[in-house]
């Protein structure tokens, strides 16, 4: 049985051309088009669709609005159409917040190869969307930056977190892909100022990372930015991959600096969790932490399968907490996986790992 999709966007050509690259898969099917939220709500009510697309700027109601309200009084996955610009990025990800499970670039219509690059995309994120824990967003208060010259509490290293300090040498490497945006942010948000270097690969365009890298600096006791190429990991850093390259790491005296590379997509994506995962597996070793976080797919499965056989301490989010459990589901059956963590519980485990607290097996 096809899963049944509801287009809303309020231009016509726009639905027109959603319409036919849903329908071009055979285990897809519109069964309607709104052109604004007030009727997409009547048609949610007749139609019963598994999955909304959803457009932000609209007449009669903004879409994030209308995405709140739905979150709140009926939970349905849901997958955004982003405008690939700085204001569409900030609003994606405010909608990912409000329980948006992804999101796809809206296709260019200026050429039929614009339409065409997008098609197996916008699929591949309905059928993820489909298969996805709907997720209904709750109050979230996250730390605020210490002052300058305030203390936090946080890991400091055996030799007190001063330069040369064993904290320095461990390095923490996380992937995600679906549902990600919101599962990095809670881990970070558990994590206080003093930790290791910390470097992120999030499946997303460009101007999306740039965005995300941003939101999260400002929610975090962490500093958070775009990972540059040849800068040096500092604690109290997290690094995100840009959108157009793989994100590595590389040891040097002292400690380890960020590369970038525009090389092919790996696992179909660029950044690549793969990438970063068999780096730090070739370059920390057994000082590496991996976590693995909710996601569509495999990407990072065998890079961690290679941290942990080098020695890294493993750990992946369970199936209860993902929005898609693709990704740390493909880590856990190749034998990659240490630990599984409820999403709540994964800074605290990082923590105590850190902390040197004793290697356990997995935990369901």
């Amino acid at each position: 049985m096809a899963i049944k999709v509801l287009v809303v966007d309020d231009s016509a050509l726009m639905r027109s051309v959603l319409t036919e690259i849903i329908n071009s898969a055979p285990d897809l099917e519109v069964v309607g088009g709104a052109p604004d939220p007030l009727v997409a709500r009547e048609m949610i009510k007749t139609l019963n669709p598994d999955v909304l697309t959803l457009d932000v700027e609209m007449p009669k109601m903004d879409g994030l609005d209308f995405l709140a309200r739905l979150m709140r009084l009926r939970p349905m996955p849901v997958v955004m159409i982003s405008s690939l610009t700085q204001r569409g990025s900030e609003t994606t990800l405010q909608a990912l917040e409000l329980g948006a499970v992804d999101f796809v670039p809206k296709p260019k219509l200026d050429s039929l190869g614009g339409i065409e690059s997008c098609r197996v995309e916008i699929c591949e994120k309905i059928r993820g969307a489909y298969g996805s824990r709907p997720r209904v967003p709750v109050a979230f208060i996250a730390p605020s930056k210490p002052l300058p010259g305030e203390k936090s509490s946080g890991f400091a290293g055996r030799s007190g977190g001063s330069e040369g300090g064993a904290g320095l040498d461990k390095l923490l490497c996380i992937g995600a892909s679906t549902g990600g945006t919101e599962a990095i942010k809670e881990v970070l948000c558990s994590l206080p100022e003093k930790m290791p270097g910390i470097l992120m690969v999030q499946h997303m365009p460009e101007m999306f990372t740039a965005s995300f890298a941003k939101r999260l600096d400002g929610l975090c006791s962490l500093n958070v930015k775009e990972a540059e190429h040849g800068e040096k990991v500092l604690p109290g850093t997290a690094y995100l991959a840009p959108g157009h390259s793989h994100l590595s790491v590389r040891r040097v005296s002292g400690g380890y600096v960020c590369e970038l590379s525009r090389s092919e997509p790996v696992n179909r994506h660029r950044p690549a969790v793969d990438v970063l995962f068999h780096s730090a597996a070739k370059q920390a070793g057994a000082n590496a932490l991996g976590v693995i976080l909710t996601g569509m797919g495999k990407d990072g499965a065998q890079g961690l399968l290679a941290m942990r056989q080098a020695g890294a301490w493993t750990l992946g989010q369970d199936q209860d907490s993902c929005v898609v459990y693709g990704m740390p589901r493909e880590a856990a059956q190749i034998g990659a996986l240490e630990e599984v963590a409820a999403l709540k519980d994964i800074g605290a485990r990082v923590l105590a790992r850190l902390r040197g607290g004793e290697r356990r097996g997995m935990r369901a």
